[in-house]
């Protein structure tokens, strides 16, 4: 496994298992997998509704609680700090843990500066050891870093070899934060798993084009957390740590990047509108 050392030295994986869209009823089991495949990360969320499986399997696996990395992540429903306090304190119990080891806003709306106080106040209690946000903007993280007290540890955005997000990183290394993906995989996209440069380059090491996807986002010092149901998907993308790209090899799946989602903005109005109607 390799590592990244947060913002507050608090070691986190580069790689884990995510857990969205997972339903409830299968979390569990797909989490005791990813744990004996060797996953110690896992990453969920309220907006999931699958924490209490994932809180059964780490209850179950054998494995200590201080051997896992867990997310989770604070939904637009409770925002504001008074209804976030309530939903954190939910989590943990779902969760059956007395704290996270990170702990993000998951979009930018509502009251997120609420939301972040009573993150903040649940790191300064020892229940999570690193707060951050996700799917926040270049425009609205730079302005929730300036006024925080306690800076984002991490920002958790659609990154991908196609949406690299190479000028919000920019911006996110300059005020160290570390970048995490969700989507690696842009959900099959683009035809993503039959792009010629991916198979090409994933050819000569004996590697799917999954694989050198994950790859290329880890060499770029990106935090991955891909997700399957299967088992064998599960051990494919954990299998990634015994091959290196060339630096050519590298230039060419940045030469992929189209700059922008594949999935959503958040500067589109109707974008926004679709979000309110979740809150």
């Amino acid at each position: 496994m390799e590592y990244t050392i947060l913002n507050n030295n608090v070691k986190m994986p580069m790689l884990g298992y995510g857990v969205y869209q997972v339903a409830p009823d299968e979390a569990e089991r797909c989490v005791l997998d990813a744990v004996s495949i060797g996953y110690r990360s896992i990453d969920t969320a309220q907006a999931y509704a699958n924490e209490e499986g994932v809180g059964n399997a780490i209850a179950k696996c054998g494995v200590p609680r201080g051997e896992f990395f867990l997310t989770t992540k604070v939904w637009i429903g409770n925002a504001g700090y008074e209804k976030a306090k309530e939903s954190i304190a939910e989590s943990l119990r779902k969760l059956q843990t007395d704290y996270v080891d990170l702990l993000l806003i998951h979009q930018p709306f509502g009251d997120y500066y609420g939301t972040y106080r009573a993150m903040e106040e649940a790191y300064r209690e020892g229940r999570a050891r690193a707060i951050g946000v996700s799917n926040f903007y270049p425009d609205r993280y730079i302005d929730i870093h300036h006024f925080a007290e306690i800076k984002p540890a991490v920002n958790q955005v659609e990154t991908h070899v196609f949406q690299q997000q190479k000028r919000a990183k920019e911006y996110m290394e300059k005020y160290d934060t570390q970048i995490e993906s969700w989507g690696p995989f842009a959900e099959g996209k683009n035809d993503y798993f039959q792009n010629p440069v991916l198979k090409e380059i994933g050819e000569g090491y004996h590697k799917s084009v999954a694989q050198t996807a994950l790859r290329f986002l880890l060499q770029s010092g990106v935090v991955v957390i891909p997700k399957s149901t299967h088992r064998e998907r599960m051990e494919e993308n954990f299998d990634v740590f015994d091959f290196q790209l060339t630096e050519g090899e590298m230039r060419r799946i940045e030469a992929l990047d189209g700059g922008k989602s594949l999935f959503f903005s958040h500067y589109e109005p109707e974008i926004v509108e679709w979000f309110m109607t979740m809150a």
